[in-house]
């Protein structure tokens, strides 16, 4: 996981660098919670991996039944042996049974390393870039949307929509270095499992634990950029003063309170920054910052399960609104729009929201990435499918480079 040099008060590490799996937990939606606090009792060591969207179904009536051309597990953590903590002024090396002159190795083989990483030949065409729902399609569904919110079934549903590619080699690596250069975030994260990657360059934190402190940011709120500083600075007031964005993220963030509550001290959810606004590469976002005191009583893998999915990718209220995603979307959504991240020894955890995301599985050769946006009432279609190509559109510089 790389910060790319974003400075917040939450912030710990400049990058963190997990590898080689000595102990792994692989499930699915049914007690995969359970068995995730179960590994970490047993091993109460450092461990990184991954919560999929589908594990919304382990406490609800959903199922999963879209098309999934990727394959990632529902949950899956491992213990790696080699650890690396980058800081500001120092790189901290540890793992399994490490002693100092086994890290001072580590080191230097990190040091002897190639700078740059020479990617296999890339086909002189790449395969077409395709979408299970075009624009007429999304069009037409944000409409049936807005329909279920008219009757009050809900109030915002965030819709998402897919593209892919078909027989297409990439290497991983390269895609994450043009990534990350085209739209360094603070959560961005390349990850693999077994043959299934993850090119992350996400600007959202889904929770983090410091201590007793939750912290939850929720990101709801999105504007283009512009070279030009002054219509650059005009866009950043337009986004916050939007109406309806607003709307938008003070909705998530009383979703984000209310599922914080289940595991937090009885008066301690706050609402620390509402509707702040940040630049990234490509866009600006609006960001609200929500924290709690966890209850000693309860087990910190309980504040994940209660908090997930994280509403800024569902929407409210919650359980109806995952009923329509499951309707409306043609893609399982996977690791899209579920969450990366790490726990250490310790008990402390933060993990992001697997947006801005590129998924591949290289024995099948499929490539996808997801796009999505707030519906509600006030929505209008045209401006909405709009919002899903400009989030798309480093994604699509990477990967036709």
């Amino acid at each position: 996981m790389d910060n790319n040099n974003y400075t917040s008060p939450y912030h710990q590490y400049e990058a963190l660098l997990a590898t080689e799996a000595v102990a792994s937990v692989k499930m699915g939606a049914g007690n995969a919670f359970a068995g995730l606090q179960q590994f970490y009792d047993t091993h109460q060591d450092w461990l990184f991996g991954h919560l999929a969207y589908d594990l919304k179904n382990e406490n609800t009536h959903l199922q999963s039944a879209n098309f999934d051309g990727i394959g990632f597990p529902d949950l899956y953590f491992f213990k790696p042996r080699i650890v690396m903590l980058l800081e500001q002024h120092q790189v901290r090396i540890g793992g399994e049974a490490f002693t100092a002159a086994q890290a001072q190795e580590v080191y230097r083989q990190c040091l002897s390393m190639p700078v740059t990483v020479i990617p296999p030949p890339q086909p002189a065409v790449l395969p077409p870039l395709q979408s299970r729902i075009n624009q007429q399609q999304y069009l037409q569904a944000v409409q049936a949307l807005q329909e279920h919110i008219l009757r009050g079934d809900c109030y915002e549903v965030n819709f998402c929509r897919e593209n892919y590619m078909e027989q297409v080699v990439v290497c991983p690596v390269t895609l994450f270095k043009r990534l990350n250069t085209l739209s360094p975030a603070p959560f961005a994260a390349y990850y693999r499992m077994e043959d299934k990657y993850l090119v992350c360059s996400s600007p959202e934190r889904f929770l983090q634990k410091q201590a007793a402190t939750l912290i939850s940011q929720p990101i709801k709120g999105t504007s283009r950029k512009n070279e030009d500083a002054q219509l650059d600075e005009q866009y950043r007031n337009e986004l916050h003063t939007n109406a309806k964005e607003r709307a938008e993220n003070i909705m998530v963030v009383d979703l984000v309170r209310n599922d914080l509550s289940y595991t937090a001290v009885p008066g301690s959810v706050q609402v620390a920054e509402l509707c702040g606004i940040y630049s990234f590469a490509q866009v600006h976002h609006m960001i609200s910052t929500v924290t709690a005191k966890l209850d000693d009583a309860i087990p910190f893998v309980q504040a994940l399960h209660h908090a997930f999915p994280m509403g800024s990718m569902t929407g409210a209220p919650k359980l109806r609104v995952m009923e329509l995603i499951e309707r409306y979307e043609q893609t399982k959504r996977g690791l899209y729009s579920g969450a990366v991240g790490y726990i250490t020894p310790q008990g402390n955890f933060d993990f992001n929201v697997v947006i801005r995301s590129i998924l591949y599985n290289a024995t099948q050769q499929y490539l996808s990435f997801q796009t999505g946006s707030a519906i509600t009432f006030q929505s209008q279609p045209q401006k909405e499918w709009e919002e899903c190509l400009l989030k798309a559109r480093a994604m699509e510089i990477a990967i036709s480079c």
